[in-house]
């Protein structure tokens, strides 16, 4: 999928991909991907940036551990956050409903 078709919607997906819990940095690129069915492997340059932005938003929180001797950085969802997560939905699906509408294939003039 290209990059700019999910201008605007990324924060979504980065919120979605925490919602069953926390995970790592690299982890929320992999539960991108694998929802996704690998047609959204987003570069980690574009990851780590945005989970910081979400971050000083309150959007989600992070935290440090040592795993395998590594410190690695966990975030999850706060409440903000899963608000967030509701209206990115609904926007989608609002988005969504227009572009089916506009692309849909039918006569022209509208006959009702």
């Amino acid at each position: 999928m290209r990059a700019e078709a999910l201008k605007g919607h990324l924060d979504g997906l980065l919120l979605a991909a925490l919602e069953d819990g926390p995970r790592h940095g690299y982890a929320v690129k992999e539960a991108l991907r694998d929802a996704t069915e690998g047609r959204i492997d987003l570069p980690t340059g574009t990851v780590y940036p945005a989970l910081h932005r979400l971050e000083r938003a309150g959007l989600i929180t992070g935290s440090w551990s040592v795993v395998g001797g590594r410190r690695r950085r966990s975030y999850e969802l706060t409440t903000d956050g899963r608000a967030a997560l509701g209206g990115e939905r609904a926007n989608w699906q609002e988005f969504a409903t227009a572009i089916t509408a506009a692309l849909r294939a039918r006569p022209w003039p509208s006959t009702g």
